[in-house]
């Protein structure tokens, strides 16, 4: 009796969780102005930090709040590019038996530099309503797990860090 309730339980669970929505909220990171340090936040729509074939005025998928203004643009990202990956170290050790009794051993180490990860490149350009009309125009660098970095500028020359 015990297991057919813990049957019935498992596939009411699974049941729900084919129902569930899928993880649709927002990409968050920060952006920090480099003559002030102040900081601000970004935030992507989920899922739209990849590179989209020849569609430049799609929707707003970019909001930054920085300095009391609310910027509002849109990612445009190509593909092909790369981050270095970090340091490999490796070590190993080996022995063989020959037929005529004889034994070698040997050892080795290795350093090497990471696999490239991939990543695109592209741009954002957001805007912000109000008196005076501002805008920040900032290049990105996006790795397959949506996860990036990037710098901005605005009309003034002010540079901003950006880290998601």
């Amino acid at each position: 009796m015990k297991l057919h309730a813990l049957l019935g339980a498992a596939l009411l669970a699974s049941a729900l969780g084919a129902c569930a929505p899928a993880l649709t909220a927002p990409q968050t990171g920060r952006i920090v102005n480099a003559r002030t340090g102040e900081e601000g936040a970004v935030t992507f729509t989920r899922g739209t930090l990849t590179p989209r074939v020849g569609d430049p005025f799609a929707p707003d998928n970019a909001t930054i709040r920085i300095g009391g203004r609310t910027y509002t643009g849109r990612t445009y990202l190509i593909g092909g590019g790369a981050l270095p990956g970090g340091l490999g170290f490796s070590v190993a050790f080996g022995a063989s038996n020959g037929s005529d009794g004889s034994t070698v051993t040997g050892g080795g180490t290795r350093v090497e530099g990471g696999r490239p990860v991939p990543a695109h490149t592209g741009n954002l350009i957001a805007r912000a309503e109000g008196d005076p009309p501002a805008l920040l125009t900032c290049t990105l660098t996006v790795d397959a797990q949506q996860r990036g970095i990037g710098e901005c500028f605005d009309g003034a020359g002010t540079r901003y860090a950006l880290q998601f």
